[in-house]
């Protein structure tokens, strides 16, 4: 019996076929995947080492926001679709040929390799879309799919304005930033057709959750090659390997803050509701990329200090040892929310705490080692003051 076109392109087959409440493994095509995302981290930190301005930032933060979205969104279709498949690799190995084009580009993605940058994500936006749209032909996840395609096309209006008027770009990439990312929140709303429920997206929060997880450990893994990197190409003084020391243990104190404190709450509360949409959507989609976004901005404030540990700071170096810690914990502050409709107040004031330390140390002109230092004794004053807990015990310590 011959089959159509259609089907041989997309056929219904390379869907997950799981029981009811079965958890869908993270395969090994999932992590060959995030092996371009280990470039993409190191590109997207370089980056930000190059252009320590406040118009820097924001380009950086865009082109984050893009970086992460694409992985995102692709993680969520891994929940549905089977990676194993014949059909699923050939659409993993087309969305990673994208993010790695997409890498290549940023360096200068806002002068010659726009159309490049931009090209890449927007094929790797409305390929992803479609092809989910017609494996689900025929289902309300078809049409959710189709819904967010027509975002996606609309967003790309303003990628491509951007690539195509540089004097406007940075402006043009944050409106289809913005874009992008209300999409969700207004349900991929459209005329005539309305918005896409949130229970019409059936997925398994603890797949994305691992998955989540292992993109944080890339972001991680950046900051070990950033420390290994500096100190080849530098004589280790005393105060060297003081600075790279305390620049370990902050790496080591953000992992545990992130698997030991937050995290394995996480497991329990999705283990135990019913409903994993709503949290994964703000629990993952959103605060985990302030998380990895704190973690990058953390690798790139270890490279800075250990390189000038002995003098005295200036203000952009102030700001990116305090602002990475501050953004990660705002992102668990989210994901504690998402979880229980609470915020944990030890980490407002952790918080609250890093601020006043980067005035301080701003106005007392101190060394980056003894900055660094300051920054290493707020976290590890949050990990003393916090218990490991279960998901049970997180409105306790709220």
């Amino acid at each position: 019996m011959s089959t159509s076109p259609l089907s041989r392109l997309a056929p219904t087959s390379a869907l997950r076929q799981l029981k009811a409440d079965e958890t869908p493994n993270v395969t090994n095509m999932e992590l060959f995947f995030d092996l371009v995302y280990v470039f993409t981290i190191i590109q997207l930190s370089h980056y930000l080492l190059e252009h320590q301005s406040w118009l820097g930032a924001l380009q950086f933060a865009i082109l984050f926001a893009a970086v992460w979205w694409a992985w995102n969104y692709t993680a969520w279709a891994t929940n549905w679709l089977n990676p194993d498949h014949k059909a699923g690799r050939l659409f993993m190995v087309v969305l990673m040929a994208c993010a790695l084009l997409m890498a290549i580009a940023m360096p200068y993605a806002y002068s010659e390799t726009a159309t490049l940058f931009v090209g890449a994500y927007i094929v790797m936006g409305l390929f992803r879309a479609g092809y989910m749209a017609l494996l689900f032909r025929g289902q309300q996840m078809g049409q959710n799919y189709a819904q967010l395609f027509t975002w996606s096309a609309i967003a790309a209006i303003f990628w491509i304005a951007g690539a195509v008027f540089p004097e406007s770009r940075t402006v043009l990439w944050l409106i289809a930033v913005l874009i992008d990312y209300t999409a969700p929140f207004t349900g991929f709303w459209l005329p005539s057709l309305g918005a896409t429920s949130m229970d019409s997206w059936p997925l398994s929060g603890l797949h994305l959750l691992e998955r989540n997880q292992q993109v944080f450990i890339i972001a991680l893994g950046e900051s070990i090659l950033l420390l290994g990197g500096t100190l080849v190409g530098t004589t280790i003084s005393f105060t060297v390997g003081l600075a790279a020391a305390f620049g370990f243990g902050s790496i080591v104190l953000l992992w545990w803050l992130y698997f030991v404190r937050t995290t394995s709450a996480g497991e329990e509360v999705f283990e135990q509701e019913g409903d994993h949409t709503e949290l994964a959507r703000s629990g993952l989609a959103y605060s985990h990329g302030v998380m990895v976004c704190g973690a990058i901005i953390v690798a790139v404030a270890i490279e800075q200090i250990i390189a000038h540990p002995d003098s005295a700071v200036h203000l952009p170096v102030v700001i990116v040892t305090t602002l990475g810690p501050i953004i990660y914990l705002l992102g668990s502050v989210l994901f504690y929310r998402s979880l229980t409709g609470q915020v944990p107040l030890r980490y407002l004031l952790a918080i609250a705490t890093l601020a006043v330390w980067g005035v301080v140390a701003a106005l007392l002109h101190v060394s980056g080692l003894v900055l660094g230092v300051g920054v290493f004794a707020i976290l590890l004053g949050l990990i003393a003051a916090t218990k490991e807990h279960s998901s049970q015990s997180i409105n306790a310590q709220t």
